[in-house]
């Protein structure tokens, strides 16, 4: 598992590496293989203990991100994802890199490049083979909610009694099932801003605690996110950084155990002063 002999409020870095075109924050930023690679070594190099590499955008429809993601095929998420895989394996030693994606043969080959995590968005949703992978392979394998994409259906149509509460029991049924079909190390992320309306996801921030009695480790990724912008009043994507920040402070005083985040070195800074105040 996941090393988590840490001061408490000291969560892990997942650093973020898009090669796509079309990702919310980041698609197109990496022109090539190497820049790609370098990026992620540089979030190694400043404090990330996991990099997670993606190909395909799970950007959802919105006034932020238009008519959401494109999908793209298994030919073309694997030419995009596994050099850079590869590359970020042979570069980094003792790290950890994942793979974003939902797809099993993806995520296979993945592993056979050397990624040591899934990251399923879907969180077997879009394929329980997926689940196969991980218990073959023995990597983490994270389970999210709310993304589903047979559905994709605006927020305006979701409504939550308890959004906490349902998400907790969607996890904690999904991650039964990813058990019994062999996966042993878990990680649930609850989907911050996906399938939720802004006071959802600031409600389940505010909440991560009731997630804890699941016992397994919580992601949290909200960097740069449009609840971000919606608590800054409007904000665009270049102005997101420090409420991302707020918001990765707030998620690991909740009990977060890993944030995923665009701004590696700005976040580890940031947590490291926070950690050191509180634990005085």
């Amino acid at each position: 598992m996941i090393r988590m002999e840490r001061p408490a409020g000291s969560p892990v870095i997942m650093g973020i590496i898009n090669v796509t075109p079309d990702s919310f924050s980041d698609g197109g930023a990496f022109g090539s293989v190497e820049e790609a690679i370098e990026a992620g070594s540089r979030m190694a190099r400043q404090g990330a203990s996991i990099i997670d590499v993606g190909g395909e955008s799970t950007r959802p429809p919105g006034a932020d991100y238009g008519d959401g993601s494109a999908v793209v095929s298994v030919e073309e998420e694997l030419d995009r994802t596994i050099p850079v895989v590869e590359g970020i394996v042979r570069a980094c030693d003792n790290q950890i890199v994942s793979i974003d994606t939902m797809k099993p043969e993806v995520a296979r080959r993945a592993v056979e490049a050397g990624a040591g995590m899934i990251n399923d968005v879907s969180g077997g949703s879009y394929d329980r083979e997926i689940w196969q992978v991980a218990a073959e392979a023995d990597v983490h394998y994270v389970v999210m909610h709310g993304h589903d994409p047979e559905r994709r259906e605006p927020v305006e149509k979701v409504n939550y009694r308890d959004v906490t509460a349902e998400v907790y029991d969607w996890l904690w049924h999904r991650t039964i099932e990813a058990r019994n079909a062999g996966v042993r190390k878990l990680l649930i992320d609850p989907g911050i801003g996906f399938a939720k309306h802004a006071a959802d996801s600031v409600r389940l921030l505010r909440e991560l605690w009731r997630l804890h009695p699941i016992g397994l480790p919580i992601v949290v990724g909200l960097s740069r996110k449009s609840l971000i912008g919606r608590i800054l009043e409007g904000a665009d994507l270049s102005d997101r950084l420090f409420g991302s920040i707020g918001g990765a402070i707030a998620a690991s005083m909740n009990g977060a155990s890993v944030l995923r985040v665009h701004d590696v070195r700005q976040t580890v800074e940031a947590i490291k002063v926070f950690s050191l105040v509180r634990d005085r």
